[in-house]
């Protein structure tokens, strides 16, 4: 499962110590103008180091395009790139080779496959999402030219919300400083959506956006719409009326449906939040068991997040791009 979408697929490759990530993004319409600079700018938002609390690991995440643009346009053949790996220090993580990690992939990795790369956490690392960014940023070129745009924005970090950029920064350097790490909460919406998105039964919209949103590594929980807010609200409170409006079109009074109802998306804002666990990594001695089952301590070394939420805004921006723009494509073949 390396590879998602239908009609615009994305399948990546690379461990987070290896020599680099990369991967295939097909089914682009031809004749598409990329700014490779602008992609550049839109990577750069997730790479180390510009935060604080952020992983000190500095690469510098060019990316390479192997193919399928040329003179800035998009051919309608596979775009391949690669982001090569620069600072990968494997030596760090020795001890975490023969041990499990609380929370980590460590232990379900050996489970299921019986080999694993322990090096920053092999493919299971969210190294892995440098690839889905690259992606998503030509995802949202395509998308800006439909006038379709996704933003993500921190909502909540750890309890708190409401916060602005320097309070942000604030908590996570205090959570930082104690060794300790902080979840939270990512909001994101995306604006000119057309009527018609999304497919009945096993493919509605929401279900797609949640399965792409949930297979980012921390994140524990999707919502759209007002998400579990209506549970406790009556239908009367929630019902979302439609009205004609001044160009002729049929919208609705609220959007409490979050732009989707029926797994298809109404042509309101799709409206989202992402809920991120606290970074499994402590920098600090914690209980664990080695592959034998014997106890140990676990000395964690290595270069680590301590919230991963400045750095997930692009990587939740991207993944919404490749379903939306996924979406437009499968829609363009269902009717004539």
């Amino acid at each position: 499962m390396n590879t998602l979408g239908k009609i615009l697929t994305l399948t990546t490759f690379g461990e987070s110590h290896g020599p680099a990530m990369g991967g295939v993004l097909d089914g682009v319409p031809a004749g598409v103008a990329i700014d490779l600079d602008g992609l550049q700018r839109f990577v750069d938002r997730r790479r180390p180091g510009q935060h604080t609390g952020a992983s000190k690991r500095d690469e510098k995440d060019r990316v390479e395009v192997l193919s399928g643009i040329w003179q800035g346009k998009t051919l309608g053949t596979p775009i391949g790139f690669l982001i090569r790996n620069t600072d990968a220090r494997s030596a760090d993580y020795e001890e975490m080779a023969r041990c499990y990690r609380p929370n980590h992939a460590d232990y379900t990795w050996d489970v299921k496959y019986g080999i694993r790369d322990p090096r920053g956490g092999g493919r299971a690392s969210a190294r892995e999402t440098v690839a889905r960014v690259v992606a998503g940023g030509i995802a949202m070129q395509a998308l800006a030219t439909l006038g379709i745009t996704v933003t993500a924005r921190i909502e909540q970090v750890g309890n708190r919300s409401g916060l602005d950029d320097k309070e942000i920064e604030r908590l996570i350097a205090e959570a930082a400083s104690k060794g300790d790490t902080l979840g939270g909460i990512i909001s994101c919406t995306v604006k000119g959506v057309p009527a018609g998105l999304g497919e009945p039964t096993f493919g509605k919209l929401h279900a797609q956006l949640a399965a792409a949103m949930m297979s980012i590594p921390s994140v524990h929980g999707f919502e759209y719409g007002d998400g579990f807010d209506m549970a406790s609200k009556c239908g009367s409170e929630v019902m979302d009326a439609f009205v004609m409006q001044d160009d002729g079109s049929i919208g609705t009074v609220t959007n409490h449906s979050g732009g989707i109802q029926g797994g298809i998306s109404n042509g309101e804002d799709i409206t989202m939040r992402i809920a991120f666990k606290p970074v499994p990594t402590l920098m600090r001695d914690v209980p664990a068991v080695d592959c034998d089952g014997n106890d140990v301590t676990l000395h964690p070394r290595g270069r680590h997040d301590a919230c991963v939420l400045p750095r997930a805004l692009p990587i939740v921006e991207s993944m919404a791009a490749l379903v939306m723009l996924d979406n437009y494509l499968i829609k363009k073949t269902n009717v004539l």
